[in-house]
């Protein structure tokens, strides 16, 4: 998908690939973008995989009484979606999307988060796979840490800010513990 790999969201990846187009014709492209997508996504052609592990370590975090939030650039159906489909809708205080705010790593969402959690910026922690996670999290003021099976290598996520890159998702369990 061009806005997760750019980190842009939609309309900017429009205006970035396209800087001469017409506005008009850019939101049409979005909008056909976005019915190709669910289209596909409906028709089963969209897989959205788990990495190994990731469930478990979701279980586990709840048990060890963590409060479990999104923010992701994915639109709300698009986040609703993945996670019906791998049984964790219940699992998250707060749902954070592309939707809603400016794309990352513009603070705002995450420290929407933090507000929907009623938590301080000073006892959370980001997770994430690409530096704009990283830099959203220095922003709001929050911990960093990557993650190494994701879209941005180890030393990128580092010189964005992560204090820590986990390797496996038993390494990030223990660095939260």
């Amino acid at each position: 998908m061009v806005r997760r790999a750019v980190g842009l969201s939609l309309p900017q990846a429009m205006r970035a690939l396209m800087p001469g187009a017409d506005a008009g014709l850019r939101a049409a492209l979005v909008e056909s973008y976005k019915q190709a997508y669910r289209t596909a996504r409906a028709s089963g052609l969209v897989a959205e995989p788990l990495f190994e592990g990731i469930a478990a370590l979701l279980d586990g975090l709840r048990g060890d009484g963590w409060d479990l939030g999104v923010a992701t650039g994915k639109s709300q159906r698009g986040l609703e979606h993945c996670l019906a489909t791998h049984g964790l809708t219940g699992h998250f205080v707060t749902l954070q999307t592309a939707d809603f705010h400016p794309s990352k790593p513009h603070p705002a969402m995450l420290e929407a988060a933090l507000d929907e959690a009623f938590a301080e910026a000073a006892d959370a922690v980001m997770i994430g796979d690409t530096s704009y996670d990283m830099a959203m999290a220095r922003a709001a003021g929050v911990r960093a840490i990557g993650v190494a099976w994701g879209y941005h290598a180890p030393d990128e996520l580092l010189a964005a800010g992560a204090e820590a890159v986990a390797q496996s998702p038993e390494d990030l369990r223990d660095m939260l513990r």
